[in-house]
C-alpha cells in the first residue's frame, strides 16, 4: 500500500495527515563552527554535563561529569551536595594538570557553565567554550549518552548511605568504565585500548603545563 494511499483514507475517515517532516540536518557544520564542532583528535574537546542523584536520606547528590568526546573516555566524575563555578573550575584544573589543555570545552547554558569567572578562566587558558542552544540536549549528545550511561549501570542500581560512599563507588565505576566496559563505539574495546596511546603521546607535548598556569 502506498504512502498516498494511506492518506487518502486518513482524510477519508476524518484523521489528521501527518505533515511530511523536513530531515534534520547533520549535527556536525562543516565549517567546524558553534556549537556542532565534530571532535578529530583527544582533547579536541570535551564535555561537561550535571547529574542528579541522592543519598539513602534524601538529601541531594551533584555529579559533574567530563569526557573527552573523542575518546569517550571519562575523564572526571565530581560528586558534592552542591557544585558552583569554583567546582567546576577545580575539576577542570585537577583533569588538565594530567590530560593538558582542551582546544574546545562543550556544555549546555547552566549558571555554573556560563558564568563569568569559569569563561574568563577557560578564555585565560585558550580554550573556547561551546555552548549548545537552551532546549537542545542532543547537541551535547556524547556527554548525555554517558550520562545515561551512569545512571542505568550505576545509580539506579545503587544505594547510597553518605557522600563519602558515593564517590568512592562512583569512581570504581568510572574507572570500569574507562578501562574493562567494551563500547560499541569503539568496536566493542574499552577506551584503554583505544585512549591511552594517544594520550601518552599528548601528555610528551604538554610536558611544559604545570598547575600554576591553570590558575594564573
Amino acid at each position: 500500500m502506498g504512502c498516498d494511499r494511506v492518506q487518502r483514507i486518513w482524510r477519508r475517515e476524518g484523521l489528521k495527515v501527518p505533515s511530511k517532516q523536513r530531515p534534520r540536518g547533520r549535527l556536525w557544520l562543516n565549517d567546524g563552527s558553534c556549537i556542532r564542532l565534530r571532535p578529530q583528535h583527544p582533547n579536541h574537546v570535551w564535555s561537561y554535563d550535571f547529574v542528579e542523584a541522592q543519598t539513602n536520606d534524601g538529601r541531594k547528590l551533584r555529579l559533574m561529569t567530563l569526557i573527552d568526546e573523542f575518546t569517550r573516555e571519562c575523564l572526571a566524575i565530581r560528586v558534592a551536595r552542591r557544585i558552583n563555578s569554583f567546582g567546576v573550575i577545580d575539576t577542570m584544573a585537577d583533569v588538565m594538570i594530567e590530560r593538558g589543555v582542551p582546544e574546545h570545552v562543550r556544555s549546555d547554558n547552566g549558571a555554573e557553565m556560563t558564568a563569568k569567572i569559569v569563561r574568563s578562566w577557560f578564555a585565560k587558558l585558550g580554550s573556547k567554550t561551546l555552548y549548545i542552544a537552551p532546549g537542545s540536549p542532543w547537541e551535547n549528545g556524547y556527554c548525555e549518552s554517558f550520562n545515561g550511561k551512569l545512571r542505568d549501570e550505576c545509580l539506579n542500581g545503587e544505594i547510597f548511605y553518605s557522600l563519602k560512599e558515593a564517590t568512592v563507588v562512583i569512581e570504581q565505576w568510572r574507572k570500569h568504565f574507562n578501562t574493562i566496559r567494551p563500547h560499541s563505539s569503539l568496536n566493542e574495546h574499552s577506551n584503554a585500548v583505544v585512549s591511552i596511546p594517544l594520550v601518552q603521546n599528548i601528555r610528551q607535548v604538554n610536558l611544559t603545563f604545570r598547575r600554576r598556569a591553570v590558575y594564573r
